[in-house]
């Protein structure tokens, strides 16, 4: 039973199945659930808290990343469809287990049209206790039957991202003296930073967190420079793994790159800056193709029989074969990479709405 204290309303948004919002004023939650489509299966996407300047701000990014999703899981092949939830407010204040128990009952609102994972902010001890409330969750630890931490998957997503940018573009897989500029070393851009280096890239770093750079730097021998100037840093390759919107008008006149590709979501602020990359002759790996593999990961924890690491890396591999598409498809109908990807998530959902 929803406690009375919740207030759980329906928001309209074209073009979406649907989306709400939820207020309880036992906990001080805030949060709005945007479920895309489902006509892959159920829609996965994770948690986000954020402390958004107002709830215009937070719809507009819960159904841009929901709609993400769709596309991400329909090029990956997860069997899931798209959505996403974000919590407004401080991630250092209104954390309580109450709260994220609230957040559960909302979760249950859907009736298992959405599941959620881990996203910015929120961690496995957290969803544990969205858990005590729904069954809609994933990404737990392995000994609580799930797939763990998806940040290491996710990693190695991207590089596997990485090098099938760099076959097209170069011809060779081979990263051996390509240097790659990383923009934010969290928990997926350091780890990517490691995994690039062990395959012989020159890597130079760059974070908001001055620390966290500077303890990289000296434990793995990058280069670094200032996150302010970092664009000016000429590379082969430019990897955006901070929050999105960071290709734009005033970025690309600065990028001195032949690929971009990196984890960050919704890296181009609008569509048409794809096509700004593609008249650069700048090769845009799609953000949601690249960084799949956590998404991956966790849809294996739906197969039968439960979550096994070796069927998802089979399937994390696979980023290569489905980028590889999407370059191919923008070649042949000449058009920016990033409307090829829609274009190729739009064909395999149209193919599963006709009728068998």
């Amino acid at each position: 039973m929803t406690p009375t204290s919740m207030d759980i309303t329906d928001i309209p948004v074209e073009g979406y199945q649907r989306v709400a919002r939820c207020k309880d004023a036992a906990t001080g939650l805030h949060a709005l659930i945007a479920v895309h489509d489902t006509t892959l299966g159920p829609a996965l996407g994770g948690m986000r808290l954020w402390n958004y300047e107002s709830e215009e701000d937070a719809l507009f990014d819960v159904t841009r990343l929901a709609k993400g999703m769709t596309y991400k899981s329909a090029v990956a092949g997860t069997g899931l469809g798209g959505g996403k939830c974000v919590i407004i407010g401080d991630p250092e204040t209104v954390k309580t287990p109450e709260l994220f128990e609230a957040m559960g009952r909302f979760i249950d609102d859907f009736d298992g049209a959405y599941i959620t994972a881990e996203d910015m902010n929120i961690g496995i001890a957290d969803l544990r206790h969205v858990k005590k409330t729904t069954d809609y969750v994933t990404g737990l630890s392995r000994e609580e039957g799930g797939s763990g931490n998806p940040s290491p998957y996710t990693a190695y997503g991207c590089v596997v991202g990485i090098e099938a940018a760099a076959e097209y573009k170069y011809g060779s897989r081979d990263l051996t003296g390509k240097h790659i500029l990383i923009q934010g070393v969290g928990a997926v851009g350091g780890e990517m930073a490691r995994l690039l280096k062990e395959r012989g890239a020159k890597i130079t770093i760059c974070d908001i967190k001055d620390d966290r750079v500077a303890e990289l730097c000296k434990e793995y021998g990058y280069d670094s420079v200032d996150e302010e100037t970092h664009l000016e840093v000429d590379c082969d390759i430019y990897s955006p793994c901070a929050r999105g919107a960071g290709i734009n008008d005033e970025t690309i006149p600065q990028l001195k790159c032949d690929i971009v590709a990196g984890c960050a979501n919704n890296m181009l602020l609008k569509p048409r800056h794809g096509d700004v990359l593609r008249e650069k002759g700048i090769l845009y790996a799609p953000d949601y193709v690249v960084n799949a593999a956590g998404i991956i990961n966790v849809s294996v924890e739906r197969v039968p029989g439960g979550y096994n690491e070796e069927e998802a890396m089979r399937r994390i591999n696979l980023i290569a074969d489905n980028l590889r598409e999407v370059f191919e498809l923008a070649d042949k109908e000449g058009i920016a990479t990033n409307r090829a990807a829609e274009r190729l998530a739009q064909i395999r959902i149209e193919a599963a709405r006709q009728p068998q």
